[in-house]
């Protein structure tokens, strides 16, 4: 079992969506987050007073995997997500320890589904 943890811009998250349903995968936990990685922010002049923003909006998407699913996860991800330019995001590739579905109360990767 994996989790898998992708940071990726906002405007991109249908195309995300779409193409993690395109490829039967539609389990995922979504996330409004701030962060920062080469784009380093950029400045606005507001009233005239000059703000540094450098915490950018992002969406962190949390999906955990059984492991047959992972390499179809990351490429819809990248599929979804890639535009080319800096900024597009990141995605994190975690082991998953224990899984436990609240309801059944199964474990492991029955749990994840």
């Amino acid at each position: 079992m994996k989790l898998i943890v992708a940071m990726i811009q906002p405007h991109k998250l249908t195309d995300v969506k779409k193409a993690l349903y395109d490829a039967d995968i539609h389990k995922m936990t979504v996330t409004n987050a701030l962060g920062c990685g080469q784009q380093k922010g950029y400045t606005e002049t507001y009233r005239g007073v000059i703000h540094e923003i450098n915490l950018l909006k992002k969406v962190r998407i949390e999906i955990a995997v059984n492991k047959e699913f992972v390499e179809p996860t990351i490429k819809a991800i990248i599929k979804g997500a890639r535009s080319g330019n800096i900024g597009d995001g990141k995605i994190f590739v975690l082991d998953l320890v224990e899984s436990i579905r609240i309801r059944t109360q199964e474990r492991g990767s029955v749990a994840v589904g």
